[in-house]
This record gives structure tokens, sequence and C-alpha cells, in this order.
């Protein structure tokens, strides 16, 4: 049986946004996308194999022992396999260039699953869940998909403030925070660049936010949804992504518990797994994200749809790192870091692996500080 090869292309969801063969990488993205490349190790499963750009730091990085942490059990290769590949996520130019190197097409998705895809990765084809949820207790959530100038100037009028969405944009990117004060000349242009480049624009109320999450799902072959856990996560004010809380399900339930009921979050996932195999129609198989937010108005509500992230993501990789690696009992976080100028990264590793040593339990991780990445002079991230 021929393996999987997985790899990490967290430039997804801009190359959708884009939707053509030729999309071209950011410089500092292609930086991400090759420091972090081994991440897929930790959730792939046993005997896969993880493309990177180079294998050269791979001995290296397994002969030093990571403070103590065991490896995964994958194969490495810089090579383009013609095997079946999963990747974070799917996109024309992810497919142009694996057919440029010759992977056979019987791998590869077809013109019409990239559709797919790309209109339900859309934030507009979110609006349908959030509807959905009309009449239940304990939740709130209003999205408006707007497709004239006109139709986001009256919306902003009539919210007094508001987010402005790109339907397709990166993780914190294409947002604007607007309010009738702030509508200036400036935020209209960018409006109508994205009316113009994408046909729509998302607007959705600025709500008092008091916590991140996610409930993440999979979505196999024969059209089936089931619970993969649960991801609670950090933002900054722009809504970029910085990490995830290290946590077993059962945890993070008990944390959540705090501001809403497990009533209200068990009726939400029940609902969510009888209307996505309907949403989803089969047209997508992997992972998906349903990310939430608990909102305090007059009381703590949940919000049940503020985005679906139709790939791979940060807090399903978080929550199978625990699941397999992480003593159940144990907290900790799951942090992406960007360090400007080269060094910095080799300093704060070489500190924390210092400071804050691996402590094993039963071949778990119980404590201690460990890099899911290689890191070297040149890592910046």
């Amino acid at each position: 049986m021929k393996k999987t090869v997985f790899l990490f292309n967290p430039e997804n969801d801009m190359a959708l946004a884009n939707f053509t063969p030729y999309y071209k990488v950011s410089a500092e993205i292609q930086r991400m996308a090759a420091d972090l490349s081994v991440l897929p190790a930790w959730y792939a499963p046993a005997g896969s194999i993880v493309k990177l750009p180079s294998i050269g730091r791979m001995p290296h990085w397994e002969e030093d022992g990571n403070g103590g942490m065991f490896f995964p059990e994958v194969e490495w290769t810089a090579a383009y396999p013609s095997v079946a590949w999963s990747p974070w996520g799917w996109s024309p130019a992810l497919v142009h260039t694996l057919r440029q190197k010759e992977v056979d097409e019987a791998y590869l998705p077809s013109a019409g699953i990239l559709a797919d895809i790309r209109a339900l990765s859309g934030r507009t084809s979110a609006v349908p869940i959030l509807q959905s949820f009309a009449g239940m207790k304990g939740i709130c959530g209003e999205a408006c998909a707007c497709f004239t100038l006109e139709e986001v100037r009256t919306i902003v009028a009539g919210w007094g403030r508001c987010v402005l969405k790109a339907p397709w944009s990166g993780s914190g990117r294409g947002l604007a925070f607007v309010s009738n004060e702030t509508w200036t000349a400036s935020v209209e242009g960018w409006t109508a660049r994205i009316l113009r480049t994408q046909g729509a624009v998302m607007a959705e109320p600025i709500y008092n936010k008091v916590c991140d999450f996610a409930m993440e799902f999979r979505a196999d072959e024969d059209g089936k949804v089931s619970f993969a856990g649960y991801s609670l996560f950090e933002t900054d004010a722009f809504g970029n992504y910085k990490g995830n809380l290290l946590a077993s399900d059962g945890t993070i339930e008990h944390w959540l518990e705090a501001y809403i009921s497990l009533e209200t979050l068990y009726e939400v996932r029940q609902h969510l797994l009888a209307v996505l195999p309907q949403w989803l129609g089969r047209r997508y198989t992997g992972y998906l994200g349903i990310d939430m937010m608990v909102c305090h108005e007059k009381d703590y509500i949940l919000h049940p749809c503020v985005e679906i992230n139709l790939r791979m993501n940060m807090g399903v990789l978080s929550r199978l790192f625990f699941d397999r690696y992480v003593c159940p009992t144990a907290c900790g976080r799951f942090v992406i870091e960007h360090y400007p100028t080269s060094g910095e990264a080799l300093r704060f590793h070489i500190y924390m692996q210092d400071a804050y040593p691996v402590r094993l339990v039963g071949g778990r991780l119980e404590s201690g500080y460990v890099s899911l990445t290689p890191v070297g002079e040149d890592t910046r991230y």
C-alpha cells in the first residue's frame, strides 16, 4: 500500500482567493512554510511521508533529541512522490505545482472539486449555517453578504459599527473594523476593491467577545461528519492567530462551562453534526473547524459560527498533538512565534530548553518546553 505525503502550505487561503494556477507565494510566507514544514509530522499517521524543502537539517534535529522528546514515526522527503497527497489545503496553484512535478492525476483533485472547495471556503457560504441556528436559546450571531457598495454603506449606517470581511483571505487578514465615524475614502476604496475582485463583502456586528474557541470536525468520503474535539485559541486585536491551549476536551469544556452551559455546547455540536453533511454534500473530505466565540451582552451567550475553516488548521494540529503526546492531566500552550532577525529564535530556543527541561511520564509530555520544528541560526518561525 502506497503511503501518503503530508505538506504544510500555509498560503492556501490566499491561493484560494487568487484561484489561479499561477499564484505566487510571498517571500515571507515561503519562509514560514519552510521553517514550519515539519509540523505535519505531529498529526500525520505513523509511516506517512512529510514533504520538506530540504532534509539536510533533519538528521541533526533527531540526533539532538529535542530535549528528550521522542519524534513521530514518519519519513522525510524533499522530492515529489507520485502517491496520495494530504496538504494543509488544496488550491489550483498547488495542483499546478504537483502536476509539474509529475504527480499522477489520479492523486490530484479535479477542477470541479477545487471549485467546490473554494465555494465552501468563502465566508459567504457560512451564512446558511449561522442562520440554521435561528430560535436556539443562548446563542447570538448575525452576518450579511453585501454585493454592492450601497449595501455596505446601508449596513454600516444601520449597525453603527461592524467588521467587514473579504470572502477569501488568510487568518486575521482581509478584515476592516468600521463605524459611521471611521468610514473613510480609504475604507471605501478597500471595500470597492474586494467587491470588484471577490464579488461580495461580509458584514458582521462587533460583539463584546470574551474568548475564542472552535469545534473541530472531520468529513469522510462517505459524507459522514464526526466531532474531532475542541480548540481553545488566542487571537490578537486584529484577529491574527497567536496560539492554542493544550488541554483535554474535558478541561476545555470545564473552562467554557464558566460562561456557557454544557447543554448549550452539546446542542450546538449535535446541530452541526446534523447540518454539516447536508451543507458539504460530499464535496469535501478532511478536517474542518467552526470558529466560535463566547460573548457578553446582558449575559454570556455563544456565537456558534463566526467562520468555517475548510482545511487542516492549528486547532486540529494542537488537538491531535495533545491527544497523542501529552499527559491527559497536563496543560500547556501551543504557540507560533515570529522572530524578525536571525539568531533570535535560536537564543530563545536554547534558553527555554535550559529553563524548562522536558519531563515525560509514561512516554507522554508532562511538562517542559519542546520545539515542534527544527531551530537554527536562520530560523524566523
